[in-house]
């Protein structure tokens, strides 16, 4: 058994190790190791094997990677031009204009991408092109990009929800459910944000003069059908019984063909490109999924989730002063640690308290990836920022900063919304399980 000042220091050594450089999957299996072999000696490192076996062999991982390839395919079908000319015709009317239909667009791919990085880098790439013949504050444009690619991993289907279910034990379809209203929300709130913006200072964005007539508008809706076909069907498909998140992510891939193949965009080249891209990314993501089962093992055999309920019931937190303390927690770290080694790296940690606290892991999930889009774009390690600022190709960073701050603010809102009404979260899986 450890104590809580051995627990800390293990996991200092981690972070320790992330901010020198080492990747996340390293980081944690080598703290793993080295936890291993101070508390028990050699023979228990043997276990790496089983527990390699363990997590490889579950079917539910299976999703990971078919979801990646239908993201991939999606964002090489070349489906998101027109669909972002579609959303234009409908959300440029609205105080902002154009800025609506950066958050529209990155709410749509994020419903089918599961990725913010991918959002971010696709939106970008069509809508900086957009604005270039626009008079609309930089800034703000640049902001309304990195925060509404955040979405990605919280609109459903999201990568890293499938990866919290997967180390926690939790039900992806649930948690698929709670990201729903949430993500909503959200998307809502930035556009509310961005109409006050642009009633307060006009300047801020282009006044629309004129939008084509209400039967173009109408004919190009149809190019807003493939992301929502795909949605609506992998998730009916869940929530239905009709497959397993697998089973529907595999659909969704076999649509996905369909979609580049009816707009031309399918050839032997394609598919390499995103079946290399979608091999990598996947590697990856079941590496660090590897070490992090590894540590969890380790963890629990030295009995530091014990330690930790035994420190939460000393101190006399309840389950609300506990989230507040993570909030904080979770900003600051969201500073300095990519997205998903703060999520994986944490989670062996803190959801034993979690579990202690009864807080309901479901909307916990939630609520950490709500923390992980805000360290998506706060400086100075936020993903989402360099990924905008690549895709412009010119201007300093410090105006991709200063865009983020009123998305930021809606992001804290939200965590407080969920704080004070739970059921914001909870109320579709309730309903569906």
């Amino acid at each position: 058994m450890i104590d809580l000042t051995g627990a800390t220091i293990g996991f200092v050594i981690m972070l320790g190790l992330m901010f020198i450089g080492l990747h996340v999957g390293i980081a944690m299996l080598a703290t793993g190791v080295l936890g291993a072999l101070v508390y028990f000696g050699p023979p228990v490192l043997l276990s790496f094997g089983t527990n390699l076996w363990a997590v490889m062999n579950d079917f539910l991982l299976t999703t990971i990677p078919l979801f990646i390839l239908l993201g991939e395919l999606l964002l090489r079908a070349g489906i998101t031009r027109n669909m972002y000319a579609s959303l234009n015709d409908w959300l440029s009317r609205l105080p902002g204009g154009l800025l609506h239909t950066n958050i529209g667009a990155c709410a749509m791919f994020s419903a089918v991408s599961g990725s913010s990085v991918a959002t971010a880098a696709t939106i970008g790439t069509v809508a900086l092109d957009e604005f270039k013949r626009r008079d609309y504050h930089e800034p703000l444009v640049l902001g309304t990009i990195a925060a509404g690619a955040t979405l990605g991993i919280l609109i459903p289907p999201s990568v890293n929800l499938i990866i919290y279910g997967a180390l926690t034990n939790t039900s992806i379809g649930q948690l698929f459910a709670a990201g729903i209203l949430p993500g909503v929300l959200l998307t809502v709130l930035f556009m509310v944000i961005i109409a006050a913006a642009a009633l307060w200072n006009p300047s801020l964005a282009e006044r629309v003069s004129e939008t084509p007539p209400l039967s173009e508008r109408l004919s190009r809706l149809r190019f807003l059908l493939p992301p929502l076909g795909i949605f609506v069907v992998v998730m009916g498909a869940i929530y239905g019984g009709w497959a397993t998140p697998t089973e529907a992510a595999a659909l969704g891939v076999v649509l996905a063909f369909f979609l580049a193949a009816a707009n031309r965009a399918l050839s032997f080249s394609m598919l390499h490109a995103a079946f290399i891209a979608t091999i990598k990314t996947s590697a990856i993501l079941l590496f660090i999924i590897t070490a992090a089962f590894f540590l969890n093992f380790i963890v629990g055999l030295l009995g530091v989730p014990q330690a930790m309920s035994r420190a939460v019931t000393a101190l006399g937190l309840n389950a609300t002063e506990m989230i507040l303390i993570l909030v904080l927690f979770y900003l600051v770290m969201g500073c300095f640690l990519e997205t998903l080694s703060m999520m994986v790296g944490t989670i062996p940690i803190v959801m034993p308290v979690i579990l202690h606290l009864g807080i309901d892991p479901v909307w916990f999930g939630i609520f950490l990836v709500i923390m992980m889009e805000l360290a998506l774009i706060t400086p100075p390690v936020g993903m989402n920022l360099y990924v905008v600022q690549g895709v412009r190709g010119r201007g300093e960073l410090a105006d991709v900063y200063r865009g983020i701050l009123p998305f930021v603010a809606a992001m804290l809102m939200m965590v407080g919304l969920i704080i004070l009404w739970p059921q914001i979260v909870l109320v579709i899986p309730e309903a569906l399980f």
